[in-house]
């Protein structure tokens, strides 16, 4: 067994670090839009992704065989709570103290074996990051628990949605509790409370362009993150969508019943939009990337007439750079004519 134990002055800097590679890899329109925001910000929200990120990640091995049991992906994002609430119910402080103590000194979480070493680090940015914002606590429950309805093994698990309302039970916490776990770090010019609603929004409208975009990956894995009456509504079924993903091709059906949901998807942009101006206004360019270039997955989507079932709908990165230099250039412009 080899294993580590650090000091918490030493912990966190190799935490915040894990965090910020895990989304620089994985999340690139996300991260570019982190350039944006203040160096003092943008560990807390590589974290808040890292958290997200490996959650999913233990949720995508759903299906392959379990070394033991007590290791299915369900059993694990068990686990992912558990730690999580037993170091949250300790409390932890700005130098990386748990209970008064260093990080490293409660052993049942915080020595590791060596492939435990980057699910250590995550945890241990994400929690300093919910204790320096005061980041509720339920959004990650509400979080966990959308996680569970993707994972087979779970009692609550689910591959169909009957309803645009049941998928947004689900994106309740897959999505809109991200944007709420987001908000106390960005900051608001209001009372929180007031920021939420549009921040949930944005979060779904996120999540659905997702959805929109990842079609087929989400048919080979036996997975429709569409609602069911608004495919049927268009003609469209399960049949339907595999022939499509065999053929690559996209029945003029199926291209209907898409054409729909974008719409459904901008009206949630449309609503999350007025919340960018509740934030802090040094964040509002980075929000405003983000918003900007998830959205625009949907006019490639269009563009390509609908077909998702041969490729994947990506924005080129050299628009990804001239949107945020567009929005770095307008807010400094701003900001030089209000003072």
């Amino acid at each position: 067994m080899t294993e580590g134990r650090l000091p918490g002055s030493v912990l966190l800097p190799l935490a915040y670090r894990e965090c910020r590679q895990i989304a620089a890899t994985h999340g690139r329109t996300y991260f570019l839009a982190t350039r944006l925001l203040s160096a003092e910000r943008r560990p807390a929200v590589h974290a808040l992704y890292a958290f997200a990120r490996m959650v999913d990640d233990v949720v995508d091995r759903a299906g392959r065989p379990a070394v033991a049991p007590e290791r299915s992906p369900a059993a694990e994002i068990d686990l992912i709570e558990r730690d999580l609430r037993a170091a949250l119910e300790a409390g932890t402080d700005e130098t990386g103290s748990v209970g008064g103590a260093p990080l490293s000194s409660a052993e049942h979480w915080w020595t590791w074996e060596a492939d435990q070493r980057p699910r250590t680090l995550i945890l241990a940015a994400v929690i300093h990051t919910i204790h320096r914002y005061g980041i509720a606590a339920q959004h990650f429950w509400t979080f966990l628990d959308s996680m569970r309805m993707d994972t087979p093994g779970s009692p609550t698990f689910r591959n169909r949605y009957a309803s645009l309302g049941e998928l947004r039970e689900y994106m309740r916490g897959s999505a809109a509790a991200i944007g709420l776990q987001l908000l106390p770090v960005l900051g608001t010019v209001v009372p929180v409370p007031e920021a939420e609603p549009a921040a949930a929004a944005l979060g779904e409208a996120f999540q659905l362009t997702n959805f929109l975009r990842d079609v087929a990956e989400d048919l080979d894995r036996d997975r429709v993150y569409l609602p069911a009456d608004a495919l049927a509504a268009f003609g469209v079924h399960d049949d339907l969508l595999r022939e499509c993903r065999r053929t690559g091709l996209t029945d003029p059906r199926v291209r209907r019943a898409l054409a729909h949901l974008v719409a459904v998807n901008r009206d949630l942009y449309r609503r999350a939009e007025p919340g960018i101006d509740l934030l802090e206004p040094r964040v509002r360019p980075a929000i405003r990337t983000a918003a900007t270039l998830y959205a625009d997955i949907l006019h490639h989507i269009e563009r390509s007439d609908y077909a998702v079932f041969d490729h994947r709908a990506v924005v080129p990165r050299h628009h990804r750079l001239r949107v945020a230099a567009a929005e770095f250039t307008t807010a400094a412009l701003r900001g030089r004519f209000e003072r």
